[in-house]
């Protein structure tokens, strides 16, 4: 059998501070190779890991079987924007994601192929049935993706989801986009498609701790409210009517008890509560509108969404060639 030129399967990892489970990685991506019979191309996305992420990879890709491309950004652009970026790098005619922790099953990416190769599928999502994880962060995972599914988007599952696979016509079209603070896991769900879940068990993470922090789970839930609904402003707008037809009932109320020389002074107290709820009525609607305004004004800038410095290509030895021959 001749080397692989172009491989039927591409699979994207980004990597941040995965230092301790490189190993285990390669050793799942090998396995998974093998299933697929050898026809898989892996590319890593260095997201300016502070740690050796790079360095073990660099060292490590040249004598794997597997072919393999090593990214490495110029800074920490954010998870999203690593894996848009190996999805650009990709060739295959199918395209998953996965993360560098492994709390995410391996196997999984192979089922996700399965499924894509049938050819009645553009998009298939990993869902989590269940989650080995502590209960303060299956606490914290409820609140954020219930908050996300009532104010975003609704169709995305009650656990949320971290991998897919998409296939080729769906991928061109996906990194087609350039909107800045964005979401990629929105873009797929706005985009539609023929789409298929399976589920999964989560694994506890075995190496590290996760980047994924409270600021970067909030930053996340920003950017995809101001980039995929108006529910802020509906809801200003809602406020605003309340309040306005409340300040009319209460004026008019003051006016006919004035007339009737009910009132002899007027309130303090009252005064200040109008002016503070509608001052900080205005200034949340600043904030909203300001929000919106900023993403439209860092969309018309057109910078990329992130830098790659280095793009190094991993062809498999000679022997593990041989070996597949």
């Amino acid at each position: 059998m001749q080397p692989l030129l172009k491989p039927r399967y591409s699979l994207v990892i980004p990597v941040y501070r995965n230092a301790e489970s490189i190993a285990d990685l390669l050793a799942a991506v090998d396995r998974l190779g093998r299933e697929l019979g050898s026809q898989l191309e892996t590319i890593f996305v260095v997201d300016g890991s502070p740690d050796a992420s790079y360095a073990l990879l660099h060292d490590a890709l040249p004598g794997v079987v597997f072919p393999s491309k090593l990214v490495s950004l110029s800074r920490n652009f954010g998870s999203f924007a690593a894996i848009r970026e190996g999805l650009r790098h990709a060739r295959g005619e199918y395209v998953a994601v996965m993360a560098a922790d492994l709390q995410e099953p391996p196997e999984l990416v192979a089922r996700f192929f399965g499924v894509l190769g049938q050819g009645d599928v553009d998009v298939v999502f990993g869902i989590r049935e269940a989650r080995d994880d502590p209960w303060a962060s299956r606490l914290a995972s409820g609140v954020f993706w219930g908050l996300y599914r009532r104010f975003v988007q609704s169709e995305v599952p009650p656990g949320g989801v971290d991998v897919f696979a998409v296939n080729r016509v769906f991928l061109e079209r996906l990194v087609s986009f350039e909107e800045a603070n964005g979401s990629l896991l929105g873009l797929l769900f706005w985009m539609g498609g023929r789409r298929r879940f399976l589920p999964y068990v989560r694994q506890r993470r075995q190496h590290g701790k996760s980047a994924w922090t409270f600021r970067k789970k909030w930053n996340y839930l920003l950017d995809s409210v101001f980039a995929f609904t108006d529910a802020p402003i509906r809801l200003l707008l809602l406020a605003g009517v309340v309040g306005l037809g409340i300040s009319a009932a209460l004026g008019l109320t003051v006016l006919v008890a004035r007339l009737a020389d009910l009132v002899v002074v007027p309130g303090y107290a009252g005064t200040m509560l109008a002016v503070l709820f509608f001052g900080g009525l205005n200034a949340l609607g600043l904030g909203l509108v300001g929000n919106y305004a900023w993403r439209a004004y860092e969309n018309t800038k057109r910078r990329p969404l992130s830098i790659p410095m280095l793009v190094e290509d991993f062809p498999p030895p000679a022997t593990a060639t041989e070996q597949d021959t």
